[in-house]
């Protein structure tokens, strides 16, 4: 889930923000179950507690022979919620780690994008979970947020030591959008400006355009008005000469009820279609509705010719599930041990806003996922117990290895 669904748990549990009703998902499409594609993968844990503080929206990258994690947010706080601007390498695949930069040379900020691109590390967009106190706000209130939102662009080729590359991307600023390398270039897509006008802020504007650059300086519209849903918190892979994008939100919370409205619900606000495109400019619908339910803040990567997608967030509890396409239409959900993610049998051990790589350390070079930090706050918890529900541990699906060093 992305942006503002942090500065919500608060206002849920007073009562000013509904959680989603559950309504009935439409017809999916799938082709059933296996683990055809992974077979004999399962999951372990490379460290459940690694050196930088559990944190949801932050990015991962791997460069060289190095694992690098940035940025996110920590637990929620109606007063303050922390937000990082550190950077940490690892170069043992994520058992330990060393911060690098702190405070690097970015702002501080949690649901944006890094990417590796010409052997260098970029980071664009994201929020900083602002807020203001307007005069004469009551003492001893939470602010109202009033979050900053990015387009700028930064490079590294170290995770150190960062020069910017533009101020001013040209796209709006935007926390929970999408982004790729594809054909040389930088694409950026969706996402949202904005905090919820149902938690205090100004309003959610949501994003359905396209942009590209060859630089990451220089960019241009590639469409301003895709013919995908506009959306915040999608994911997005490149496979077989397409980019692919899949599910996200609309909202993150349904709005307090109102007489005669239509029912809101997960199958309302969230998204499990499936889009592609081979320019950014023209896109097809693989599917209106994948095998796996509408969410947000889940991880879609590709590994073995399939696309892989597992996490994300859901009402009324966390999808613990993991599917695997070759098209992005016919899906498949995965078994043990592959399946659950995390080998969270229980739900409330399923995680959303976390970050995933596929790394080639397995036998004979074979790809293993890899899954950073992530969060398993819910909104009918209370601070201190979501306080404890931010990760900062480092997942392995994969087969038998052994470290690198």
């Amino acid at each position: 889930m992305k942006g503002n669904r942090a500065l919500a748990w608060g206002l849920v549990l007073a009562g000013m923000v509904a959680v989603p009703s559950v309504a009935a998902p439409p017809e999916r499409a799938t082709t059933g179950h296996g683990n055809a594609c992974l077979p004999g993968a399962a999951w372990s844990p490379i460290t459940r507690s690694a050196e930088w503080e559990g944190r949801a929206g932050l990015q991962a990258i791997a460069l060289g022979k190095d694992l690098f994690v940035m940025g996110g947010r920590g637990a929620f706080n109606p007063f303050r919620t922390t937000i990082y601007q550190d950077v940490w390498r690892s170069g043992d695949r994520g058992e330990s780690w060393e911060r690098v930069s702190d405070p690097a040379e970015w702002p501080a900020r949690a649901y944006f994008q890094a990417l590796r691109h010409r052997g260098r590390i970029v980071v664009l967009g994201g929020q900083n979970f602002d807020s203001f106190c307007p005069p004469g706000f009551p003492p001893g209130a939470p602010c109202p947020p009033a979050s900053k939102f990015f387009n700028d662009v930064w490079q590294s080729e170290d995770g150190a030591n960062w020069t910017p590359l533009t101020e001013n991307a040209g796209w709006a600023g935007r926390a929970g959008l999408s982004a790729v390398v594809f054909k040389g270039e930088i694409f950026v897509f969706g996402g949202s400006q904005g905090d919820e006008a149902s938690i205090g802020g100004q309003g959610r504007v949501l994003f359905n355009d396209v942009w590209k650059s060859r630089d990451g300086k220089h960019w241009t519209p590639v469409t301003r008005a895709a013919p995908w849903a506009p959306r915040a918190g999608a994911a997005a892979v490149v496979k077989d000469g397409s980019i692919y994008l899949l599910g996200g939100e609309r909202a993150f919370a349904c709005p307090p009820p109102i007489p005669g409205a239509p029912p809101c619900g997960p199958s309302t606000i969230y998204f499990n279609d499936v889009w592609r495109t081979r320019d950014g400019a023209r896109w097809e619908q693989v599917t209106a509705a994948a095998g796996w339910s509408p969410r947000p803040g889940h991880q879609c990567v590709v590994a073995l010719d399939h696309i892989v997608c597992f996490g994300g967030y859901g009402e009324p509890k966390n999808p613990n599930d993991i599917w695997a396409s070759r098209d992005g239409k016919r899906w498949h959900e995965l078994e043990s041990p592959a399946s659950p993610p995390w080998r969270a049998v229980d739900p409330d051990d399923a995680k959303y806003d976390f970050d995933a790589l596929v790394v080639r350390d397995g036998p004979f070079g074979l790809p293993s996922i890899f899954t950073f930090g992530g969060d398993r706050e819910r909104f009918e918890l209370g601070p201190e117990e979501n306080a404890e529900r931010v990760d900062n541990d480092v997942w392995r699906l994969g087969w038998a290895w052994r470290p690198r060093h």
